[in-house]
Order: C-alpha cells, then structure tokens, then sequence
C-alpha cells in the first residue's frame, strides 16, 4: 500500500492523536497544524502552530502535495439559547467552518498535486446536532450546518480535480472535548442511554473512519456525511 502525505489540523488530543498515531505507525508522512506543537511526542514529518481563531492559514507553509487533508478543530459550549451571545456564534463558526473552508483553500494546490489513483481526500467534522434538533445546541449547530454545506457544494466543485469531500457527524465521542459531559460515571450512564446502542463513542472509532474515507477503498465515496452516533439521528 503506497504511503500517503497527510495534513492533520489538530492532532494534540482526542481523534486527532489517535489519527497521528495510526499514520505514523502506517509509514504514511504526517504534517501537523495545531496550536500546542509542543504536544507533539510522535516523529511526524512536519508541525507548524494553528489556530483557527487567529486566520494563520495563508501563512502555513505546505507540503508539495498532499493526498489528505483533515480538519478536526472544533467545540463544544452548551448554553440555553438566550445566553449565547454574538462572539459564541462568531468563535463556533470561526473554528468549526470558517477555519475549514481557509484551510482548504490553503492546501488546495497541494491536493491538486496527489498521485494517488483515487485521488486526495478531504475529511472534516460535523455533529449529530447539526440534521437532529438538540436542546441548548444553538451555536455548535449552525456552525456545523454550515460544514456539511462546504462539504456537498466543495465534493461537487472538487470532483473534477479528482478531489473528494466527506464529513463525519460523530454523536458524544469520549475525547479531551467531551470531558465535561462525560466526567462522572452518571453523566457517562446518562449520555450512553439517550443513543439507541446505549453508549458513546469513541475516538478509535472515529478515527477508523476518518482511516477509511482517505484510503482507496473509499475512492468512489464523496459528498458524503457519515453519521457515527449510535443510531441517535436515526432510530427510536
């Protein structure tokens, strides 16, 4: 199996750690963008600082090519819907959809350049609160709604250069991020009971996703939003 240049935005912990993990140990060479390089204990090829709120992207320096690109920033900030104000709205989109698109077009050129028979991949992140209506969820679900609409119009304008576009929409996933809501073993029992296997997800299984849609065996997959959320979205 060929070896694959792969841009990680985010790879200090949660999925993305275990991303980096996975494709070092697959030989592949791992470039990293992420705000704590420091972090970093894997040999990756390349780590440069990134913060989505900061709209670095266009100073990021880029590999020739690239045949992934993958985009895990996000957040999660839960407030009744009178209490979320502007700036929440505007980090959320910045971080979760304006941070995706920037960074895109930043490596465009490079996934231009793949030589993989099935082309470069882009894979980025949405949520189960962006298609299934969640209390408290406002601002996380506008931000990405809008992913998953970069995701189809970006898939369909992509597909001639050979470049394709999916979206993983995870329910609770046991990462850094969810820590809050997972920190107990009550509030572990309680969020594993409202999805319809009766349990969370987890980042080994997000990250064989994300494994899956850039290899070849997904080479005809494209535009395409992955719900990994137990049944949640789906089922009653």
């Amino acid at each position: 199996m060929k070896s694959k240049n792969i841009l990680i935005v985010g790879g200090n912990s949660g999925i993305g750690a275990v991303l980096v993990e996975k494709f070092v140990a697959n030989g592949d060479s791992v470039h990293l963008a992420l705000r704590q390089p420091s972090a970093v204990a894997q040999p990756v090829a390349s780590i440069q600082e990134y913060d989505a709120l900061h709209k670095n992207e266009s100073q990021l320096q880029m590999p020739e090519s690239l045949d992934a690109l993958i985009y895990c920033p996000g957040s999660i900030q839960l407030k009744p819907f009178h209490r979320t104000d502007d700036t929440q709205m505007l980090n959320d989109m910045e971080v979760n959809a304006f941070g995706a698109a920037r960074m895109i077009q930043a490596a465009l050129p490079a996934l231009k350049k793949s030589t993989l028979a099935g082309g470069a991949s882009v894979v980025l992140f949405s949520s189960v609160a962006a298609q299934t209506g969640l209390a408290f969820h406002s601002s996380i679900s506008m931000a990405k709604a809008a992913v998953e609409g970069l995701t189809l119009s970006l898939a369909s304008e992509l597909a001639p250069n050979n470049i394709r576009v999916n979206t993983i929409a995870p329910s609770l996933t046991d990462t850094p991020l969810a820590s809050m809501l997972l920190n107990s073993d009550a509030k572990r029992e309680a969020a594993g009971s409202r999805h319809p296997l009766k349990r969370v997800g987890t980042a080994n299984g997000v990250a064989g996703m994300v494994n899956y849609l850039i290899s070849e065996d997904a080479a005809f997959v494209t535009g395409q939003i992955m719900k990994l959320d137990g049944g949640l979205s789906s089922l009653r």
